[in-house]
């Protein structure tokens, strides 16, 4: 048996993609990644739940707790470094980076994004803002997009893509949770697995 990747998953809520990450694994559909830390920004996130269910250790790393950026990014780091990670995974990450923390790990930070970027991302694009946007505009399509990240939001290269049609009478919440079944919950364990596999061949 190989090496895996060693993954650390950030989140801020509810933890529903860290939860398809871990289905997807118990499948056998990450051959080359382990999930072995999970980090929320927000005390008592569902998603701290969700990981000690799953056995994998858990933080509460909070910027308001550790009196700002730098500081929380020092946090994060210590953290990562500790758990010897090779991929971190922003699932519903709510708390900006900055590009002192993002160049730390050059292509090893991936995000899901709810929708085709360029569409309907960057600064102020996140949860259901994005989905009132769509519909706002009248789209037909939207989807979900798992990126590389970069000092700026949603801008890095992108790795997978998957499209969802919008129906007539949907709502924001209704068309969130298709976007989540049809497209994050498949593309971001996909996702995960191919810059497991890039890592651990390296």
């Amino acid at each position: 048996m190989g090496r895996k990747a060693r993954i650390a998953v950030l989140v801020s809520g509810g933890g529903t993609n860290l939860q398809a990450i871990l289905d997807a694994a118990a499948r056998g559909e990450i051959p080359d990644g382990e999930v072995t830390l999970v980090i929320s920004d927000r005390p008592g996130a569902y998603a701290l739940e969700r990981a000690a269910g799953a056995g994998i250790p858990a933080l509460e790393i909070s910027k308001k707790a550790c009196g700002g950026q730098k500081p929380f990014e020092g946090k994060l780091v210590e953290a990562l470094e500790k758990n010897r990670t090779d991929l971190i995974v922003l699932a519903g990450f709510l708390s900006i980076l900055t590009e002192d923390f993002t160049t730390l790990y050059a292509r090893r930070i991936i995000n899901v994004h709810p929708s085709l970027i360029p569409s309907f991302c960057g600064t102020g694009f996140y949860g259901l803002k994005v989905h009132e946007a769509a519909l706002a505009r009248g789209v037909k399509v939207t989807g979900a997009t798992v990126h590389f990240v970069n000092e700026i939001p949603d801008g890095g290269e992108i790795i997978a893509q998957k499209a969802v049609d919008i129906l007539p009478g949907d709502t924001p919440e209704v068309l969130q949770r298709r976007v989540m079944e049809q497209a994050e919950w498949i593309i971001l364990p996909q996702s995960v697995e191919t810059v497991s596999k890039e890592i651990v061949s390296k």
